[in-house]
């Protein structure tokens, strides 16, 4: 295909990571390997906080929304690149490349959202414990749950809103795993890409508001832990929160540099590891860090495990002589 017939068409051409076939199909293994695992972690936390009883706390309920958001999030970007990579047509029209901008939009803003109110949860559970009841009632929770997706609609309609008045006049290749915003800037010819600038810089504003309440909200953790006179209960409380917190600071932090940073014609190594960063990392290391850290979930998990096995003797009798 020419650089004329690229640039005429209606669509985009996604690259991906690279040009030669031998790796594309790799990449696209690595990546379904990735969605399959942050798949089946995120499945197994959205049933199990949604059927047992000892998981229906706060807590366990917005991880539940965390996770809708991270399976979500990696539905949007990975199984269209993986197609793509294995079919070898990395081809995307317009309307698919403006649907993935406004769910990963909505879907990344919701993971700013709900871990901020996560946050906060943990911060009443641990710095006001007999307040924490009242505070963080079914009623307050599901407002908040509420206020999260409705609030996610925003920035995929603000963003869509001011790509329609971008044209586009160069060659319609996006070297990204999806249609993403600092990519279609690239393919601007006009002064309007100035309206979603504006744009990405409020929404990283907000985000970055977001990230200093989660600070100021594991400051406070931090400082009534270093009083708790047991090293165990400060062990556990530092596994838990450090990792969540790294994991934050990592999507928000790359994510933010990514929009931010002006993008060069030519794509770096950088650039590609900043968007797996912000995209493909975050939805799958959470299960794990909930997860694998947390004994009331992993308990959970080994019941199921061998009520299934018992389930399947009893149905499928070993046969004897």
């Amino acid at each position: 295909m020419t650089v004329k017939n690229i640039t005429t068409m209606s669509g985009f051409l996604l690259m991906g990571f690279s040009d030669n076939r031998e790796l594309q199909i790799l990449y696209a293994l690595l990546f379904l390997v990735a969605y399959l695992l942050g798949s089946a972690g995120n499945f197994i936390i959205i049933t199990i906080t949604t059927l047992d009883p000892q998981l229906q706390s706060p807590m366990y309920y917005f991880l539940k929304h965390l996770s809708i958001v991270d399976l979500s999030s990696l539905s949007v970007t990975v199984p269209q690149y993986v197609d793509s990579s294995l079919a070898g047509s990395g081809y995307i029209s317009y309307g698919q490349c403006m649907l993935q901008i406004f769910f990963f939009a909505a879907f990344a803003w919701g993971e700013v959202a709900i871990l901020t109110v996560m946050s906060y949860d943990r911060y009443v559970a641990i710095c006001l414990p007999l307040h924490y009841e009242v505070i963080m009632s079914p009623r307050k929770c599901t407002w908040a749950v509420t206020s999260v997706w409705l609030s996610s609609v925003i920035p995929g309609t603000l963003y869509i809103a001011s790509i329609f008045s971008i044209r586009f006049c160069r060659a319609k290749i996006i070297h990204q795993l999806f249609c993403d915003v600092p990519q279609l800037l690239k393919l601007s010819c006009s002064n309007d890409h100035l309206v979603v600038i504006g744009m990405v810089s409020f929404m990283t504003a907000v985000a970055f508001a977001c990230f200093v309440g989660i600070v100021i909200s594991y400051v406070h953790i931090f400082s009534t832990v270093l009083r708790m006179p047991s090293a165990e209960s400060r062990s556990k409380v530092f596994s838990n929160c450090l990792p969540h917190l790294f994991v934050v600071s990592l999507f928000l932090s790359t994510g933010s540099c990514a929009y931010l940073n002006p993008s060069s014609d030519s794509p770096t190594a950088l650039e590609f590891l900043f968007s797996i960063f912000y995209t493909v990392l975050p939805p799958t290391l959470n299960p794990v860090i909930y997860s694998l850290r947390n004994e009331t979930i992993k308990s959970v998990v080994r019941k199921l495990l061998l009520s299934s096995k018992f389930t399947v003797r009893i149905i499928c009798p070993v046969a004897t002589d």
